[in-house]
């Protein structure tokens, strides 16, 4: 079993401002944002990764280019399609203040798994794709390196919530319950049976246990032993 440290991206300006900016070219890490990745970054040096899969946008490259500066053996970058911005349609770009107003908004937080973004994509089309290509990914890497591999993926808040809710076996219209902040670091496990999540929504704390953790293929009865 392979275990995937799923990082979101820093803050950006539109983060700052509560604009949806989806995946408008251009929005890169601000002031604040660039001082949480590198904080972050600090962090995952203690982990040997032997891979960072980065969603496509800018605000993610960078983000994945301050990981790896830190790591000691270079372990390589690829981007994924698959876990990029959700396709917010005609929502992108807009205040969230302005879109609270829209009638599909009380959709988006109560049973999200029932919308479609006009213009754009639906939200379980989304965790569908995004939960595919982590597990894609994941079995990948494990097959390669060993199931002792760990590996980071960024990407972005509702990617991430979708995919830890899919990881707890919670239904998608439960999935805004989760919350992800910028530059935070969540960690599931993967394996034969059923994922274990490990952590969410972190930014601060010792990593290293995860070179050292001995995976195993489930959970014993009453817990088992503490690995890390």
């Amino acid at each position: 079993m392979g275990t995937v440290i799923l990082v979101r991206h820093g803050r950006t300006a539109a983060n700052a401002r509560g604009i949806l900016a989806g995946r408008s070219p251009g929005v890169a890490l601000e002031a604040t944002g660039r001082a949480q990745t590198e904080r972050m970054a600090e962090r995952l040096a203690a982990v040997p990764l032997v891979r960072v899969v980065s969603s496509p946008l800018e605000r993610c490259r960078e983000t994945s280019r301050a990981i790896l500066a830190r790591q000691q053996d270079a372990p390589g970058l690829s981007i994924e399609r698959g876990i990029t911005e959700c396709d917010y349609g005609d929502w992108q770009g807009r205040p969230l203040s302005e879109l609270a107003r829209e009638s599909l908004w009380a959709q988006v937080q109560r049973n999200p798994a029932s919308v479609v973004f006009p213009g754009g994509e639906s939200m379980a089309g989304m965790q569908a794709r995004a939960v595919a290509a982590i597990r894609r990914h994941d079995e990948a890497l494990t097959a390669q390196h060993g199931p002792g591999a760990v590996w980071a993926a960024v990407s972005h808040g509702d990617l991430i919530k979708s995919i830890l809710a899919d990881a707890l076996g919670m239904h998608l219209d439960l999935f805004q319950r989760i919350y992800v902040g910028p530059a935070s670091v969540s960690i599931v496990r993967y394996g034969t049976g059923h994922p274990e999540v490990l952590v969410t929504n972190t930014d601060a704390g010792d990593l290293s246990w995860l070179g050292r953790s001995t995976p195993q293929t489930d959970a014993p009865v009453g817990g088992g032993a503490d690995t890390h």
